[in-house]
């Protein structure tokens, strides 16, 4: 095979299969063997990805552990309810997820919505987690500053945006400006350090399950539904391993200061700094595996027999 054809056999989408879960559709992949000793590696994506963002860290992963990848629901091949989306219906997807499928705890890592949904996961459910890898993760800790009195003018329109965004045909509208294959691409010039990394493949990856009957309303959603637990009140109840991969590159996170926070609550984490955006598993594949891989088994080495 010529170098290329090696590079695209190697991002190739792995084939998955689908999971019966509160009578919805939820679609996943799994590749590798279960090995003696080595915990099996969940990989849980970000808001608008899927199973396919995870192309080239699974085939790799897969030599040392048994990788499983799932599509959240409401996200990628995965049904697309009318419902209430958050961390909680999440938590409770993976957890049911590990407990009937894999049927061993794993090690969770979950970028950006997903590493909020794994902490979830990690800290209310300890029983499914042994180990847990956020890459850029999401999610609110708690606003201990003073609050400050806004501008008049500032809230009236925060408000007005808000009841808006809150109407069916807004949100839907909005929807379909947003889910545009060039909008997609802007988006991700903007997040991604490594512009190469932006390739038609990856724009179709997200932009095809946004045709999905459904997509809309779990777009919706995110206007909708109310924050879910706090960050800091979660890594309270965190006991697992935890390791922090940050694009340092993120122009949606102060990635630096949200590091400091995760360490005030859990001092014990492991913490790296990646070249990257938001999605450094995406742009920085093989850094990303090597420090993952190497971690995961100094935790497992560490356990107790």
């Amino acid at each position: 095979m010529t170098t290329q054809a090696t590079q695209d056999a190697a991002t190739r989408p792995i084939p998955g299969t689908y999971w019966q879960w509160r009578g919805q559709s939820i679609y996943y992949v799994r590749a590798g063997e279960k090995k003696s000793g080595h915990p099996p590696l969940l990989l849980v994506h970000g808001f608008g990805a899927s199973t396919d963002h995870w192309r080239k860290n699974i085939a790799q992963l897969s030599n040392d552990f048994e990788v499983w990848a799932i599509d959240l629901l409401g996200f990628g091949r995965s049904a697309k309810p009318d419902l209430q989306y958050g961390g909680d219906l999440w938590r409770d997807q993976l957890h049911d997820f590990i407990t009937d499928v894999i049927g061993q705890p794993a090690v969770l890592a979950g970028n950006s919505l997903g590493g909020y949904s794994a902490l979830c996961v990690a800290a209310q459910r300890p029983e499914s987690a042994v180990g847990l890898v956020l890459l850029n993760s999401a999610g609110p800790f708690t606003d201990t500053k003073v609050p400050t009195q806004p501008n008049p003018l500032q809230k009236f329109i925060g408000d007005v945006s808000r009841s808006v965004l809150l109407q069916p045909w807004a949100s839907f509208l909005l929807f379909q400006y947003v889910r545009q294959r060039s909008v997609i691409r802007n988006t991700l010039e903007k997040v991604y350090l490594d512009q190469s990394a932006i390739t038609d493949q990856l724009v179709e990856e997200i932009y095809r399950p946004s045709c999905d009957v459904g997509a809309h309303k779990v777009f919706a959603s995110v206007f909708k539904s109310p924050q879910g637990e706090k960050i800091d009140v979660l890594l309270k109840q965190l006991r697992c391993p935890l390791l922090l991969l940050w694009g340092e590159a993120d122009p949606w996170m102060r990635s630096r200061e949200r590091g400091a926070q995760f360490r005030q609550y859990y001092p014990q984490l492991t913490e790296h700094y990646l070249q990257a955006g938001h999605c450094p598993h995406d742009e920085v594949p093989e850094q990303v595996n090597a420090i993952l891989r190497d971690w995961t088994l100094s935790i497992t080495s560490d356990s107790p027999t």
